[in-house]
């Protein structure tokens, strides 16, 4: 199993060369370089992303199949959508976008009750808050009484988002995030959410997997629209974000 070493300004192989079923690490496609914004950018313009645990090095991947949420597919229960009415109606609670970026990282990267924490180290934190000042990170919060509670984050160019991680510390409020996120991206015209990774969770709220080569036909188009430049919370109940068009309880 071999795969290239990436010095700081060398520029990413072809995606076409990550490893596959048979090589024991499907998707891998290099190691090395740095976490910088410009490294960063240069990879998710490619459809490239950094995934790797404590102790290695900086591990490049590029799946195939590619887990993508459709935002107009995205799943609301009838258990969320009750949720969803609640925290709409009580001003205890509060949905927010970018006020507490960094924070909401480092709870998603908190060790979780059935195991330790999250790949998201922090060289990992210390680049994606670099891109946050740039503009293209964002999180979408959930607060009670004044406290962040749940939240979500991940990276935005052009009419593309690629989602990376969420937390929770009451119960569905990652999912309140996640559907204030998805009815935010479908009212700026953002069809799909880069999930990077099929799981059943996923799987639930309405995420399908798709080819590499259907993944970057899509993503050419969308990173060459133009950056969305306002990030607030929109209105769920009205017509043009409401989400989940087929809503059921999911599993």
């Amino acid at each position: 199993m071999n795969i290239p070493w990436l010095d700081r300004d060398e520029p990413f192989p072809d995606v076409g060369q990550a490893l596959v079923d048979a090589d024991g690490a499907p998707g891998l496609l290099a190691a090395g370089a740095d976490l910088s914004p410009q490294r960063l950018l240069q990879a998710y313009r490619q459809g490239i992303f950094p995934w790797f645990s404590e102790g290695q090095p900086i591990l490049w991947w590029s799946t195939d199949p590619r887990m993508v949420l459709q935002t107009a597919h995205f799943v609301v229960s009838d258990s969320l959508k009750k949720t969803l009415r609640k925290v709409a109606r009580d001003s205890r609670w509060e949905v927010r976008f970018d006020s507490a970026f960094e924070d909401v990282m480092r709870a998603c990267a908190a060790p979780r009750r059935d195991g330790p924490g999250t790949w998201i180290s922090d060289d990992i934190v210390a680049g994606y808050c670099g891109l946050h000042r740039l503009g293209y990170a964002h999180s979408s919060e959930v607060w009670r009484d004044g406290e962040l509670v749940g939240g979500a984050y991940g990276v935005s160019i052009g009419r593309m988002f690629y989602g990376e991680s969420m937390f929770a510390r009451v119960t569905d409020a990652s999912k309140i995030a996640l559907a204030h996120l998805v009815g935010f991206l479908k009212s700026q015209s953002v069809s799909m959410i880069d999930c990077q990774q099929e799981t059943a969770h996923l799987a639930s709220l309405g995420a399908t997997p798709i080819s590499r080569a259907a993944f970057l036909r899509h993503l050419r188009d969308a990173i060459a629209q133009p950056q969305i430049e306002h990030w607030a919370p929109v209105d769920l109940s009205s017509a043009a974000t409401r989400t989940g068009q087929n809503s059921h309880d999911a599993p």
